[in-house]
């Protein structure tokens, strides 16, 4: 079983592969290639889903999620991470090794989101610090994960409305680190007291936007969505008039 998608077809990461601003190329450089693992999310692999009520409008739904075959190569994957955590890592070493000697044969840099849908601290197993020539990033709802990560490990935090969740979003606000919110209606101009940007055009570009809101449009299940983890800009609209 093959970890690593290294060709872009997940729909996330191939917009951020079609879209560079000067600005992300001044830190990467003008030629990237980027490579994802993506997880079939659970409680383990994503521990905070409850805590910030996004478990039932996940984006594991969105793009190629809604493909049953894609949706059964995800939990297998999910299924060795659990069954085998010794020869998941081993593989997914493997697959990082030869992923970074093919970048170097092309002369491109890589870059790899290992958390396309979950929320995995791979320092704590020491993957980004295996590989300090790979750039990794990630969404995290973990925000005592912010600015604790190798430098070569960037993180940008996910945002929810829940009660239960708000110390994590305080504590995530202390930081200047991005923070990802999903809207469901017209993008707002400003959030939480910072400036909203369009996050759906290239997750690099929400990387180095710095104390940003990372403004996403509801996909999949999400776009139905009543939780907490989905704001409604009809309804702050109506509120507000």
């Amino acid at each position: 079983m093959k970890l690593l998608d290294t060709s872009g077809n997940n729909t996330k990461v191939k917009k951020t592969n079609d879209f560079r601003s000067k600005k992300v190329i001044d830190v990467l450089g003008d030629s990237i290639r980027l490579a994802s693992l993506s997880l079939r999310p659970d409680d383990i692999l994503c521990p905070s889903r409850h805590l910030a009520g996004c478990a039932e409008s996940c984006l594991v739904s969105a793009g190629m999620g809604a493909f049953s075959n894609v949706e059964a190569g995800r939990q297998a994957k999910t299924d060795f991470f659990h069954r085998d955590r010794g020869g998941f890592l081993e593989q997914l070493k493997k697959e990082l090794t030869n992923f970074e000697k093919l970048c170097a044969k092309t002369s491109v840099k890589p870059v790899v989101r290992l958390n396309t849908i979950s929320d995995i601290q791979w320092e704590k197993f020491g993957i980004p610090q295996s590989f300090p020539n790979i750039t990794f990033y990630d969404y995290t709802k973990l925000a005592k994960r912010l600015g604790n990560t190798p430098k070569n490990y960037r993180l940008m935090f996910s945002y929810s409305g829940k009660a239960e969740y708000q110390k994590q979003v305080m504590m995530a606000l202390t930081t200047e680190a991005p923070i990802s919110v999903v809207f469901n209606g017209p993008m707002p101009e400003s959030f939480l007291g910072r400036e909203v940007i369009d996050g759906d055009v290239s997750d690099l570009e929400n990387l180095f936007s710095g104390n940003k809101i990372i403004g996403l449009k509801a996909k999949g299940k999400a776009k139905k969505s009543d939780s907490d983890f989905i704001v409604n800009t009809n309804i702050i609209a109506r509120v507000a008039a």
